[in-house]
């Protein structure tokens, strides 16, 4: 394979990896990882608090969690991730703006992922870049949602399954993690657990105004008994969490683009039990990996036929249809298709 320098720019948002909740600083930080791994050249544009162990710079010294989406960081850290990153073979741009601003290098191959749901707004923007700048979606789901839109690639995620242990499935409770979102379901996951009588553990992301309210008037009434919150946990008691469930509840109710702790959950050798929104069709192979249901009672009735899903089979998905050598693979295959058009 032909070896290729790439200037990876992250979110200047949360570090990289993230201490706690951070589903595209993890991918960044896993492909990261793997193209280096792999042998080729790369340097990390992130934040000064980043602990990836690549080549790293930056011009921000702490994440701008508390700025989060606001321009001015965002501008400030792209307009020097560019500079820094000139001499390079390709860039591999995760921020919002880093797309609209490369227009000032039209010399330089820019691929970009887009991590969230197509919005209007976020529409109207990628039409202006494309084809300057090569996009990357994350599921089939997420693409068909754009049909109009120029794409160069389909790119799953994919996560390297020794970071994340095999566990017995032994805890005797059912796990929900995500964040505090009424689209996420955490309250359709309580509701479906006590239908079928499994506790249920539940942790995650609640910083946000939002996240709190929707907490307090749909999840925090619901818990009590067998249905326990945990909070939002660091990556070495998500790991325990997952490894010890007997299954994930992921009961979304809009298109999730992705869903990295699907593939969590998997890597750990635990079945997912998915609403069939967004990415969860490409992602649960149903009586494999999982369940697919229609509802919370269909997701009570799945999780009392969860013995029958083969955990091996769980972890065995990873390390092949959502390993890291398998996203690199197809980020390289990306790339050096876009370095040929320049040259």
């Amino acid at each position: 394979m032909h070896l290729v320098r790439i200037g990876m720019i992250a979110p200047p948002w949360a570090p990289i990896p993230p201490r706690l909740y951070g589903g595209i600083e993890t991918v960044v930080d896993q492909l990261t990882r793997g193209l280096v791994a792999a042998g080729h050249d790369v340097t990390l544009y992130t934040t000064g608090d980043s602990t990836c162990p690549v080549k790293r710079e930056f011009v921000l010294a702490e994440a701008e969690g508390m700025r989060i989406g606001m321009a001015v960081p965002e501008l400030r850290h792209v307009v020097h991730a560019y500079d820094a990153l000139t001499g390079y073979d390709v860039i591999h741009d995760h921020t919002v703006a880093g797309p609209l601003y490369c227009e000032r290098f039209p010399d330089l191959p820019v691929a970009t992922t887009v991590h969230g749901p197509f919005n209007d707004e976020l529409l109207d923007l990628y039409r202006r870049v494309v084809p300057r700048v090569s996009l990357i979606c994350v599921s089939g789901s997420q693409r068909a949602s754009a049909p109009d839109l120029s794409v160069a690639r389909v790119i799953h995620h994919g996560i390297e399954a020794r970071e994340f242990p095999m566990g017995t499935g032994s805890g005797g409770y059912a796990l929900f993690l995500g964040r505090m979102a009424p689209e996420k379901g955490a309250h359709r996951a309580i509701d479906a657990a006590r239908k079928a009588g499994v506790p249920l553990m539940l942790a995650g992301k609640m910083r946000e105004s939002w996240e709190m309210q929707y907490f307090a008037s749909e999840v925090e009434p619901r818990l009590g008994g067998d249905i326990q919150w945990l909070g939002e946990v660091a990556h070495q008691r998500k790991v325990e969490l997952l490894g010890e469930a007997s299954a994930l509840l992921f009961p979304i109710r809009w298109a999730e683009p992705f869903g990295m702790v699907m593939i969590e959950a998997m890597a750990c050798g635990t079945p997912v039990i998915a609403f069939p929104e967004g990415a969860a069709p490409e992602v649960v192979d149903p009586g494999r990996t999982g369940f697919l249901c229609g509802d919370e009672t269909e997701m009570a009735e799945a999780l009392s036929q969860i013995g029958t899903i083969d955990r091996n089979a769980c972890r065995q998905a990873v390390e092949t249809r959502f390993s890291v050598s398998r996203m690199v693979d197809d980020h390289i295959s990306l790339f050096n298709d876009m370095i040929a058009q320049y040259h």
